[in-house]
């Protein structure tokens, strides 16, 4: 992996001088409260309740049969695992899904101008197998949440499947060798095995503004866009909005994406920002059969696996992608080991060189496209590359050039002051508004199994979210836990990611089902010991990055907890996806049995 080159590196001072700006600018935006300067969203706002793509939601029977496997989440990572598991044979599969449909976040996720921000032919999973052949270089949301029901659909899983439906409850029954899954619809069933797939962004979160609740215009959050108020699709066209004042809180990922087409229907808009986003190129554009090789047999895999590798920091021949994030996949913070294992010489200068280039160019980039000085100045953004996920627009630094449009920078304040009945208050100066929009995403990382909403009960009665309390995280590879059997874990916890975090879930689905045929084939249940599951904390202990002196000096958000860092620990494995992929092959093939247990026995 090489890093970007600059041609004339900067000299100490205004390395120096850069790096305090950096100082600067993120203490005038970091809040004391850290990650509870943010409020759950379904606690403060009903329409959270709803599912507005469903309506009225359908009677149905209450069931009390038994299944194979239950596996709660409908979204990529559950529909990936009942794909996997239907085409080893497993008969009855029972996906349990919140929302009307699968499609997990691109179902609930429907917002103007939502696209992916990984290409389509990587991001979009089991291409090879469905014969898809995505038309865009970047999908929109509504081609990936049909693909997500291309799956379904072709692997069977809406036979068993539960729709607008919660999970309420998994306990494990020793004398039957079953989970009891319990639902919040008065469903109590029994399942041989339990996947959990319920995702990492699931959580909508709200911004603790002092006075939300007094407001009296109109609001919602991105997840849950109305366009019974806005009118309109996610290609644009609320005419709902002409002549309205609206307001938009949020510049990330989904602020970058959502703010151009308010802009185009809104009477004014303004853009709440705190801390402005890295806009790099984007580059949408149609894309062939023939560019991508979609002639060739396992071309999908192919390039995905090229993808993974070049932003794992592997070395390839040629880059199929081609676009920002393999070009400076080098400066990602999750690939920062990888240099120090390596021994790279003077790595920190290297990096802060190259770091300096990158950032220096998306600089650059506002002061060409924004006309206004200082609205450009608030635009720019000063943090490592690495601090915040990148964002790629051709549409949105261009959007400020409106004269409808109004960026208010709400740094100085650490956010917005307050609201009021009329609307927003920053810096003194109230800005009234017709409709307020949050697009202030997800709380990362957080389930209802990591929340407590759904209790886990395993052997003896012992609860899954008291173990990590009480000994912190404990699995094997970061799938199974001891006093639990049966029971697969999907996500990021002590296992890889990416930032093509689908082809993570693939190859976890891949592993998942795995596990149930072993277990199948040899009558046992899947569940490791205590000294797997210590051993397997150490290794990700062992090689744990360094993120902590590198987010400490990072702009606050959710990569570095608001501002409170990110302490080193056993929470992933360390050396890449790439590296963790071939582990578990190897695993697979030689040491499988390793994580059986005879169904009359109980492990120690």
């Amino acid at each position: 992996m090489t890093l970007p080159q600059r041609d004339t590196p900067p000299t100490p001072q205004q390395t120096a001088d850069l790096r305090e700006r950096y100082r600067i600018e993120r203490e005038r935006r970091v809040r004391p409260e850290g990650p509870s300067q943010y409020r759950s969203a379904s606690a403060e706002f009903g329409y959270f309740a709803a599912d507005p793509y469903v309506g009225v939601v359908p009677e149905r029977e209450t069931l009390h049969d038994a299944v194979d496997v239950a596996v709660i989440g409908g979204g990529f990572g559950g529909i990936l695992a009942g794909a996997r598991l239907r085409r080893q044979g497993v008969a009855r599969v029972r996906v349990i899904e919140k929302g009307g449909d699968f499609g997990g976040t691109w179902y609930w996720n429907r917002y103007p101008g939502i696209h992916c921000d990984v290409e389509s032919h990587v991001y979009l999973p089991m291409l090879d197998e469905t014969g898809h052949i995505p038309e865009w270089k970047y999908a929109p949301g509504e081609e990936i949440r049909r693909h997500a029901v291309r799956i379904a659909e072709q692997f069977d899983l809406y036979e068993d499947a539960l729709f607008s439906t919660s999970a309420s409850s998994l306990t494990w029954d020793e004398t039957a060798h079953q989970w009891m899954v319990a639902t919040d619809r008065g469903d109590e069933f029994r399942a041989t095995y339990v996947i959990t797939a319920t995702g990492t962004l699931t959580e909508p979160k709200l911004p603790g503004i002092p006075g939300v609740e007094d407001y009296q215009g109109h609001t919602f959050h991105t997840s849950r866009w109305d366009y019974g108020y806005t009118g309109g699709s996610p290609e644009g066209g609320m005419t709902g909005l002409a002549g309205k004042r609206v307001g938009v809180v949020g510049t990330g990922a989904t602020g970058v994406q959502v703010i151009p087409l308010l802009a185009e229907d809104a009477g004014h808009l303004y853009v709440f920002q705190r801390t402005p986003s890295a806009v790099d190129v984007r580059g949408q554009r149609h894309v062939t059969p023939q560019e991508v090789g979609a002639a060739r047999r396992g071309w999908a895999a192919e390039r995905r696996e090229n993808f993974l590798r070049i932003v794992s920091g592997e070395h390839t021949e040629h880059d199929l992608v081609a676009d920002r994030w393999t070009e400076s996949s080098a400066l990602l913070e999750k690939l920062l080991p990888s240099f120090r294992r390596n021994g790279e010489p003077d790595f920190e200068v290297a990096y802060e060189a190259a770091d300096h280039t990158t950032m220096n160019a998306i600089r650059d980039r506002v002061d060409a496209e924004v006309t206004d000085p200082s609205t450009a100045a608030a635009l720019r953004p000063w943090y490592r590359y690495a601090c915040k996920r990148p964002t790629f627009s051709d549409r949105y630094l261009p959007t400020f050039n409106r004269n409808d449009v109004t960026l208010v920078d709400t740094a100085d304040s650490h956010g917005i002051e307050r609201m009021t009945s009329r609307g927003v208050v920053v810096g003194g100066v109230e800005y009234e508004l017709d409709c307020l929009v949050f697009a202030t995403g997800f709380s990362v990382g957080v389930s209802g199994i990591t929340s407590g909403k759904l209790p886990v009960t395993g052997r003896d009665g012992i609860r899954l979210l008291d173990v990590r309390t009480q000994r912190g995280p404990r699995t094997l590879h970061g799938f199974t836990s001891n006093g639990f059997p049966n029971l697969i874990q999907m996500g990021s916890l002590q296992n890889a990611s990416s930032v093509n975090f689908t082809h993570i879930l693939d190859e976890q689905a891949v592993h998942a089902a795995a596990l149930v045929a072993a277990a199948e084939e040899h009558g046992a249940v899947v569940e490791p010991t205590r000294e797997a599951e210590d051993a397997w904390t150490d290794v990700c202990a062992q090689g744990a990055p360094d993120h902590e002196w590198f987010h400490a000096e990072c702009t606050p958000g959710y990569y570095n907890r608001e501002g409170r860092g990110r302490p080193n620990g056993p929470l992933a494995y360390p050396h890449g996806a790439v590296a963790f992929h071939d582990l578990l092959r190897h695993w697979r093939a030689e040491n499988i049995v390793e994580v059986l247990q005879p169904k009359v026995s109980t492990p120690v």
